[in-house]
Order: structure tokens, then sequence, then C-alpha cells
């Protein structure tokens, strides 16, 4: 919690301060440029630039800090959510969250998706029925709709998914 709110402030710090004219592109939504400097000065000459790249997958995907969060995020959702019961100890989830979440991100913004760490969170895993991780919950409108255990392909996933969505 303390490096978090330390990457906040210098986040903050970084975004508030105002470059030097001529030494920083203007930034866009997509990409930001490198600084415009040579081998040995400061002054800032011209060279290739390189851009950083971001992806929608942190806009749909978050994970639940506690039971209120979970009952306002997840059950409180007007937004379909897939709920990833997961265990950092756990092979086959280390497969199945990086998958799903491509899944989840390629929907734009129809479904969202919820991780629940286990260990953490051992009252939502009880609540829920999780005997075994990964377990992977379907929500609309606060009710489970559908569910899996286990890993799945890309294909049973967008089945899933669509399934939810409707």
């Amino acid at each position: 919690m303390a490096q978090r709110l330390l990457l906040r402030r210098f986040l903050a710090s970084v975004v508030s301060r105002r470059p030097c004219p001529g030494r920083w592109g203007p930034l866009t939504s997509r990409a930001l440029p490198a600084p415009q400097c040579g081998p040995g000065d400061l002054t800032g000459t011209p060279s290739q630039a390189r851009s950083l790249y971001t992806t929608r997958v942190c806009a749909t995907t978050f994970n639940i800090q506690d039971g209120p969060d979970f009952q306002d995020r997840v059950v409180n959702s007007e937004t379909p959510v897939v709920v990833d019961f997961h265990a950092q100890w756990c092979g086959p989830c280390k497969i199945l969250g990086p998958r799903l979440e491509k899944m989840v991100a390629k929907q734009h913004g129809k479904v969202v998706m919820a991780k629940v760490d286990i260990d953490d969170h051992t009252d939502l895993a009880i609540e829920y029925e999780v005997s075994a991780v990964p377990t992977v919950l379907a929500m609309k409108n606060g009710d489970v709709v559908d569910k899996f255990v286990g890993i799945k392909d890309e294909d049973q996933l967008e089945a899933f998914l669509r399934k939810l969505i409707g």
C-alpha cells in the first residue's frame, strides 16, 4: 500500500511538471516520445524518437481489494463482470489469467474482469463456493449466470463471454 502511495505521488509530480520547450515532444494519448538528446550533450539535438504504447487491458481488468470493493465493483455493476478466482501459487491460473484478460479486452468494454486472490479473500471464495482454482464466474446484475473451473482455450473463452454479453 505504501508503495502504491509513493508511486501515485511520484506520477503526480512528474505529470504536473512542465518540460522545457523543445526538449520533449507533445504528448498524445497513444504515444510518449523520448527526449531528443545527442550522445554527449544536454542541449537537445534531434534523434530518432522512441514511443511507449499502452493497452486497454488495464481499463477492463481490476483487482478486488476487499468485500465492500467486490460489492461495489462486481455485484452492483451494470456491466457484466467476469470474476477470476485465482492464487499466486497456481500454475494453471498463471496461464488462464492473461488469456482471459486478453479476451475481455477484445470485448471493448461490454464486459469487465475482476481478479480475486483466494488467499487474500477467503471469505469471497467461500461465499461463491470456490473449491478449486482457477474458478471463473460470469456475473450479470449481481447474479452468477455461468461458471467454469480449470483452464480453457481461447475459443471456449470467447463462447463463455458471448453467452455472458448476450
